[in-house]
């Protein structure tokens, strides 16, 4: 084993300043031999197949590789470069490889086999035979009871799948990074609010240019699509953005989209599931594709008329105020912006003096505090990957370690765009040591200025919310076995923790915990609160259908054979016809540069997010009619969801909590799409 390299070395915190870019590559090989080592010992053990010796041990095989590679495509994610992404290139075939190795062992598969046979008679507990399910369908999902040709084939497809999939993230990164929206004239500018352009300016600087440089990086897309009167600045800012990975040069996806659904659906025939969304759902709450279409046309049933109404309004104002004849992608943010203005006399302008970063934060620890008693205390003797990021102990009421939360809030160059929830240590328990985890949620917030702190728009202060929901599922981890620690659990519920805790953001008792004026220290006044929460469902039905587009979209490229699809945009087209309100942008594709299914796990999945706003939006009513820091409710919620992981099946899981199924009409009540 090579001492000098620190990724083979013991430790408990990832060592990222002793990390050298070159240590990366050799400890994965290393790990992945000393796994294989771990395997062989398994799969030919002596002793009579029992779940102790072969469902337990494999569980806990492998833990030093795990803990590199989340240390390596975490870091791949929130800091990568050049060299980051070779390596990646190179050690995810492997990584596939070994993982095929593992789950095509026929002596391996034999010995689970052998105990799930027996499993009525192993007096298991709960966890314990979910566990052994999980684990023998694994192998069985996974093509172990294929013969070996065809495991020959499903080995070279997940490796070519795993190579295509870094080259579209790699494609969606180079291409946001490399455009840039230079402005010399500031009359163009008219509309940006000045803390904006002095971001703009500070970037313009930066590169050594004169002007203002607005980039398609989230923080600067946004703000200007929403706020800037020059409509062909839009126009142009927007034409970029929609043609990422649509060029037709080097960075081009859309081969890399045509072969990734194509070898998803080969690989799900291969193991005798219908398409890539019937293999998928079968390990999802909604279990088919029919039940998701079926939940998703349901859905577009009922939002449908708001939408079309809230479009025609919409167009009609912008006729008014400017004479616009035919509203377009471009004019969606900024007159649905001017629009709610006008009704509601509140923008992100008024707001964002009321969200500091830090004030925030402080707030969604004091919210975690007040449901689940948990304690956020900054350490600075942790060590970090870039100096941004922020670490937290993160301890209960008798003062034990719950677990080491890191933050990392601005966008960099070397940074994928977009927020999500991440992990570098497991929760679980062996030898009778239960090991605390270490959690990391990543964001692209505007940076503070010379002139101000970081100032969060709303739509920022939920998503905050939101990383942090899935940051709590997995602090407040309480299983033995790490595959079903926290947010392991089935992706259409992982949003549910989410999800739930961003209604805590639009409600008065919440927000006087934190929303204070960044200068004068004064609480926002309560017209803006009862405008938050007035202007939630502020084009609510647009919102949906937006959101359900891509979910058809999805499972369009999934739920069906994609062999003849030869043209990436026309399919797209078709598929968004149902959800369809402004008029086709011909240079513009969603489909390559959507990294959530794509690149990311949504694959088959990207419903869930509406999914899981029906389990939301009834978990809070549930919270709501008995106070939403009700102690009793958090408890419930904690005990049944939180700490459960992925140990039951969620519906029982869920059931336990709420004392029913979910029901839909909690959402639509919510959104305003029915009568309460």
């Amino acid at each position: 084993m090579d001492s000098q390299n620190i990724l083979l070395t013991e430790f408990d915190y990832a060592p990222f300043s002793r990390i050298k870019t070159e240590d990366y590559k050799p400890a994965i090989l290393e790990c992945v031999e000393l796994a294989k080592k771990e395997i062989d010992g398994i799969a030919n053990s002596a002793e009579k197949p029992s779940f102790q010796n072969t469902v337990e041990a494999l569980e806990y095989s492998g833990q030093k590789l795990d803990r590199v590679t989340s240390i390596f495509f975490n870091i791949n994610s929130a800091e990568t470069n050049e060299e980051i992404q070779k390596i990646a290139q190179e050690v995810s075939p492997v990584l596939s490889e070994f993982k095929n190795d593992v789950i095509l062992n026929k002596a391996l598969f034999e010995r689970i086999k052998n105990v799930f046979q027996q499993k009525d008679s192993l007096d298991l507990n709960k966890e314990q035979s979910t566990l052994l399910e999980k684990k023998y369908k694994a192998f069985t999902r996974n093509g172990a009871n294929l013969p070996e040709e065809k495991q020959k084939e499903l080995r070279e497809i997940d490796k070519e799948l795993s190579r295509l999939k870094l080259k579209f993230g790699e494609n969606v990164l180079a291409e946001t990074n490399r455009y840039e929206l230079l402005v010399t004239d500031e009359t163009r500018l008219k509309g940006l609010p000045e803390s904006f352009k002095n971001e703009a300016k500070s970037v313009a600087k930066e590169k050594g240019k004169d002007g203002w440089i607005f980039t398609l990086e989230y923080p600067s897309y946004l703000p200007f699509m929403k706020y800037a009167e020059d409509r062909e600045l839009r126009k142009e800012l927007a034409f970029a953005f929609g043609s990422r990975g649509f060029h037709n040069d080097e960075l081009d996806n859309q081969e890399n989209v045509l072969k990734i659904a194509k070898l998803r659906y080969k690989r799900a025939k291969l193991l005798g599931f219908d398409s890539h969304a019937h293999f998928v759902l079968e390990e999802r709450m909604a279990e088919t594709p029919e039940k998701v279409d079926s939940f998703l046309n349901e859905m577009l049933e009922k939002a449908k008329p708001a939408a079309e109404r809230e479009f025609k309004e919409l167009e009609n104002f912008a006729k008014d105020l400017d004479g616009i004849d035919q509203l377009q992608k471009w004019d969606a943010a900024f007159y649905g912006e001017k629009l709610k203005q006008k009704l509601f006399n509140l923008d992100d302008e008024k707001l964002k003096p009321y969200f500091k970063l830090e004030n925030v934060i402080d707030g969604v620890f004091t919210v975690a505090q007040k449901l689940y008693g948990l304690h956020f205390e900054e350490v600075h003797d942790i060590d970090k990957y870039h100096p941004d990021v922020k670490t937290f102990q993160v301890t209960d009421k008798s003062g034990a370690t719950v677990a080491l939360f890191y933050a990392d809030f601005h966008p960099r160059p070397g940074k994928r765009d977009g927020a999500w929830m991440t992990i570098y240590k497991q929760q679980y328990v062996q030898k009778g040591k239960n090991e605390r985890p270490h959690i990391s949620i990543v964001c692209n917030f505007t940076k503070p200025t010379e002139k101000e702190p970081s100032l969060l728009t709303f739509n920022e202060v939920t998503t905050l919310f939101h990383e942090f929901g899935h940051a709590l599922h997995g602090m407040l981890a309480n299983t033995t076995y790490p595959s079903l620690s926290g947010a392991n659990v089935y992706w259409d519920f992982v949003e549910l923790p989410s999800q739930v805790l961003e209604n805590w953001c639009y409600e008065k008792e919440s927000l006087e915990l934190f929303a204070r004026h960044y200068k004068t220290g004064e609480a926002i006044p309560q017209e803006y609160i009862d405008k938050i929460k007035e202007s939630a469902n502020f084009l609510e039905g647009m919102a949906t259908i937006r959101q359900l587009s891509f979910g058809m979209l999805d499972l369009s490229w999934h739920a069906t054979d994609p062999s003849d699809i030869e043209d990436v945009k026309q399919h797209e087209a078709k598929a968004f016809e149902p959800t369809k309100l402004y008029p086709d942008v011909p240079s513009s594709c969603m489909s390559t540069a959507f990294s959530h299914i794509f690149q990311g796990g949504y694959s088959a999945g990207y419903y869930s997010y509406k999914w899981a706003e029906v389990l939301d939006a009834d978990t809070f009513e549930y919270f709501s009619e008995h106070g939403i820091f009700s102690k009793d409710i958090a408890d419930k919620f904690r005990e049944n969801i939180l700490s459960k992981g992925g140990t039951e099946h969620p519906m029982d899981l869920y059931k336990r909590f709420r004392g029913q199924e979910p029901k839909p009409e909690a959402l639509l009540r919510r959104a305003g799409l029915i009568s309460k």
